[in-house]
């Protein structure tokens, strides 16, 4: 198994529709994608990208319930619905699990994305905190010139 650092930002390569489509079904991209697949399931908005990963999994068996069932368009429509919906659930259930699946996939230990998911928090958590502490100081300091203090 190899331990892939997490690369630099601008190493990211984004894999063609094509080889995304892949992905999202479920395949394993080439090694020089690893960091695109790291970024993909560590981005602020990894829990989006993997609700549209299982949409497009689950668009082949909807549109084949959809084309191929007989019976009213609207019944089939529910069923569709039912599906997605327990697909989804399904889905968000397993979602760790998923996109830890995929980054060991991409030559990544397991736990990877997590940690790094982690690390973002705090880091995100630290500088918001600052923001914060200095809009009090501003606030605070705006408060005591108009009390001529």
């Amino acid at each position: 198994m190899t331990t892939a650092a997490p690369a630099p930002a601008g190493d990211v390569r984004r894999p063609d529709p094509l080889r995304w489509l892949w992905y999202a079904m479920g395949g394993a991209l080439p090694a020089r994608f690893s960091p695109w697949v790291l970024h993909d399931t560590t981005t602020r908005t990894w829990a989006l990208r993997h609700v549209l990963r299982s949409m497009v999994q689950l668009a082949v068996p909807i549109g084949l319930v959809l084309i191929l069932v007989p019976g009213e368009f609207w019944i089939r429509g529910m069923a569709a619905l039912g599906g997605v919906f327990l697909g989804l659930f399904f889905s968000l259930a397993y979602m760790p699990e998923t996109t830890e699946n995929r980054v060991k996939r991409a030559g990544y230990r397991p736990g990877t994305a997590t940690v790094v998911r982690d690390r973002a928090a705090r880091e995100r958590q630290a500088r918001d905190s600052e923001r914060r502490r200095a809009a009090s100081a501003r606030r605070a300091a705006r408060y005591r010139a108009r009390q001529g203090r």
